[in-house]
């Protein structure tokens, strides 16, 4: 027979699932035990509820209501669609109603339909050993938390990229709409194709309310909210609040609206993908609705003082003061669970009546069970990777005869260009599972040749000659200038199974780094969890870096990337400071192939001197670090009077200059060089998630030698992030030369000598050192600080007075060592 889904019957039970869920939903901030006490008629006693109830209710009820009827929607029309909630705090809307469907047994098989599975429910509900308020990695069906407000619009663009047959139910909050990254977010429709992309619906949940203050949206009219929503391209409909406890009249508004909403869905894909429309400059205006749902809809509506709760900022989080030790509210607590009628919903033995149970989407059509949630893939399913071309097809020719010099074709000097060939050949060989995200920085960074290959995608009108590589369908992402766009999109492209880079400006890289821990936090909770599948690595690099910002100044200069990432748990970071453009390109080749990971590349786009060959590329990228005996004196292991190491493109440049300098004045000094790409080698994190990569003390000795052994450490970032892993080590004799907070709009090599990275004073430093040891005598040594101070005050008076470089840094070329 027929199901008609739109009767009075049908949406009874649409009416049903949502008490079902809303009635989990706020029994379990505070019960952990006896959870249909009325159905069972047990009463409830003071053990059965927490001692600190946590949660949130706030918008719960309106959430709950909202994800009934896409499950209607799903059930009527046959859809592919996953849930992504907004609103901060709402866990378990998507806990109780994968419970409900099913899905949450088949991933913990503990948690049964049954009143025993329904008291670890709700026990580990924001319960020490338990489960977040958060829409968590833990919830199946959930790829976006929710916990950190703003990306749920971004997250929900990423996600239906390529996926064409996927639709992103995303509720926004009110209280998240007032971000910058939310409302940002909204012009996502000018860069989303209905040909070859999914679609996006979404709703504005205006339930009035913030933690203690009303939201700015709900206190809008519905005209002023229409002219804003048509301004940015969309088609807004409304669901109003005024017959809001009419629960019929308000099923059947909501039914009809998300209808509407959905067969425009479809007429637009439809007119993309049969007739050739919206590839010419028209955005279709795609469905959003305004749901204006009271905060704390349906549940406690005054408190003790006669204050209200329902429709205010009061239910915001746990709205009665019931606990284990205090009883005095537990009537209300009663009347309300009550109030969604448990008895017409659940069996005494705590399992869901049949005919509320038939109301579920069936298998991978539950949200909570659709793959693309769940890295993409069926559970256990495994990965489609990446086709990767060989990355020594786009390498320089480095060799003895050339190392330290730059190119005759100046292309080949600059890392990041050097990149763009192999990725230019990536995008070709994954046109539909690989993206470049930036905020309209990609050519900037000098990318040029994935310009050859692709456009950037943009569904807005194109205006010739004036703009560049715009057009409907592209690979690249970046035509909008936010790091919050770019990163969300990036992060949800991945964690739906594909491979992403987002590029940025080093500095405002940090614009985002929440965002990037909040990914780590992601994947590292999901790491634990046996049904959930694994995810391609998140693959970030900063360009236009600190030591390359001098015609931008101060405010462009920033690495403290590094140290913000060196912080978390480092099985899940990887932090890659590549010389040249060999080991940049071996680097990514590497990072495509690593699992569940972020990969932090700190890279160059100006023109600089190339260093390694393809084997020495090759062998830095797969260890992390090496000694280079072309720049040492002594072999790996052996004693050294002093140890060089460097990390990065200019202190590398610098490092292997001050070394010259040595050598020429001192060619009886023992040192060795040591480059490092893989910063994260040089940790020492004993423990669980800290030490797949780090480098055993016998390891790190035969580098850098015993505790007091000398080191002098050219470095990219911040100089304690460097001394935190030395000091870890006990390693006593390090000499940092990195970041030290000082810059300006000045020339390229004043930059290096602003913060003392400069081969001078890193020579100066090294001198002091040897002649303290005994190693350089004395005159020697104040000899040769006399001439580095020379060439020091030569340097400033040139760059002051003409506003160029010394032919000393200008004009050096690499030599070979004296042994």
């Amino acid at each position: 027979m027929a199901v008609d889904y739109d009767s009075k019957e049908y949406l009874e039970k649409v009416d049903a699932w949502w008490r079902a869920s809303t009635y989990l939903s706020g029994g379990m901030i505070f019960l952990k035990n006896n959870p249909l006490f009325s159905v069972t008629k047990t009463p409830i006693k003071a053990s059965d509820i927490k001692v600190k109830p946590i949660g949130h209710w706030g918008t719960i009820s309106g959430q709950t209501f909202l994800y009934a009827h896409a499950n209607r929607l799903i059930n009527k029309y046959g859809l592919n669609m996953f849930y992504i909630g907004g609103p901060g705090h709402g866990g378990q809307v998507m806990v109780t109603n994968a419970y409900l469907d099913g899905s949450y047994t088949e991933d913990y098989p503990e948690i049964t339909q049954d009143l025993e599975g329904m008291s670890r429910l709700y026990k580990r509900f924001s319960f020490p050993g338990g489960i977040g308020s958060h829409m968590t990695a833990q919830t199946p069906g959930s790829l976006h938390e929710g916990g950190e407000l703003g990306y749920s619009l971004s997250h929900a663009t990423g996600a239906v990229l390529d996926n064409p047959d996927q639709i992103a139910f995303t509720v926004v909050g009110d209280g998240e709409a007032e971000t910058g990254p939310a409302m940002t977010a909204w012009h996502s429709i000018k860069f989303l194709n209905p040909k070859n992309d999914g679609a996006v619906l979404p709703t504005l949940d205006l339930n009035g309310f913030k933690i203690s203050n009303p939201t700015i949206f709900s206190r809008m009219s519905d005209v002023e909210i229409t002219k804003f929503f048509e301004g940015l391209g969309y088609s807004p409909r409304f669901l109003e609040n005024n017959e809001i406890h009419d629960f019929e009249t308000y099923h059947e508004k909501a039914a009809k609206i998300y209808d509407r909403a959905i067969e425009d869905i479809k007429d637009i894909q439809s007119d993309a993908r049969d007739k050739g429309r919206y590839q010419d400059g028209e955005v279709p205006a795609w469905p959003v609705i305004i749901a204006r749902l009271p905060k704390g809809w349906g549940g406690p509506t005054h408190n003790p003082a006669g204050e209200p709760i329902e429709n205010s900022f009061r239910a915001h989080q746990v709205p009665l003061g019931l606990s284990q030790k205090n009883l005095d509210e537990l009537p209300e607590f009663e009347a309300w669970m009550n109030s969604y009628k448990p008895e017409e919903l659940f069996n005494t033995d705590g399992s869901l009546k049949k005919e509320v149970a038939d109301f579920a989407p069936k298998g991978d059509k539950r949200m909570a069970m659709n793959p693309v949630a769940n890295g993409g893939r069926a559970r256990g399913e495994k990965p489609e990777l990446l086709d990767l071309p060989d990355w020594k097809d786009f390498s320089n020719d480095v060799n003895a005869e050339n190392r330290g010099t730059t190119f005759a074709d100046q292309n080949r000097n600059m890392d990041m260009n050097v990149l763009s060939g192999y990725l230019a050949k990536l995008s070709q060989k994954n046109p539909k599972s690989f993206r470049f995200f930036g905020p309209d920085e990609t050519m900037s960074n000098r990318l040029w040749e994935m310009f050859k290959v692709t456009n950037r995608q943009w569904m807005e009108e194109i205006k010739e000659p004036n703009d560049q590589h715009e057009a409907p369908e592209g690979r690249i992402l970046d035509a909008q200038l936010s790091e919050h766009q770019a990163e969300g999109w990036l992060e949800a492209y991945t964690l739906t199974g594909r491979t992403g880079i987002f590029a940025s400006y080093e500095s405002f890289l940090r614009v985002v780094d929440s965002m990037i821990t909040q990914h780590f936090k992601w994947i590292r909770q999901a790491s634990v969890e046996d049904w959930r599948n694994d995810y391609p690595s998140l693959n970030l690099i900063s360009t236009s870096t600190v030591f390359q910002q001098d015609h931008n100044g101060y405010t462009h200069q920033d690495p403290g990337l590094l140290t913000h990432l060196a912080e978390k748990k480092s099985d899940f970071v990887r932090q890659y400071l590549p010389a040249d453009g060999n080991t940049l390109l071996a680097v990514f080749d590497r990072a495509f192939t690593e699992r569940q990971k972020i990969n932090h590349i700190v890279a160059s786009k100006q023109p600089r001197q190339q260093w390694f060959s393809v084997d020495e590329a090759e062998e830095l990228a797969t260890t992390g670090l090496k000694t280079i005996d072309w720049a040492s004196t002594v072999a790996e292991g052996d004693k050294a009077d002093i140890v060089f190491a460097s990390a990065g493109v200019e202190p590398t440049i610098e490092t292997l200059a001050a070394i010259d300098l040595i050598n020429e004045a001192f060619p009886q000094v023992k040192f060795r060089y040591v480059n490092v790409v893989e910063l994260d080698r040089l940790q020492k994190k004993n423990g669980p998630l800290n030490a797949e990569r780090s480098l055993t003390d016998d390891e790190f000795t035969k580098f850098f030698g015993e505790s007091g052994t000398p080191v002098l450490f050219g470095f990219h970032g911040y100089e304690d992030l460097i001394e935190s892993m030395f000091y870890e080590r006990g390693h006593l004799g390090l000499h940092v030369h990195g970041y030290r907070e000082d810059g300006d709009i000045t020339t390229a090599y004043d930059m290096r000598v602003y913060s003392e990275l400069d081969r001078f004073h890193q020579a100066k430093d090294a001198v002091s050192v040897l002649t303290s040891e005994g190693v350089v005598s004395d005159a020697d040594g104040k000899a040769f600080d006399k001439k580095m101070d020379d060439i020091l005050a030569k340097h400033f008076d040139v760059t002051r007075n003409e506003g160029r470089d010394i032919e000393e840094f200008t004009n050096w070329k690499w030599t070979a060592l004296k042994k």
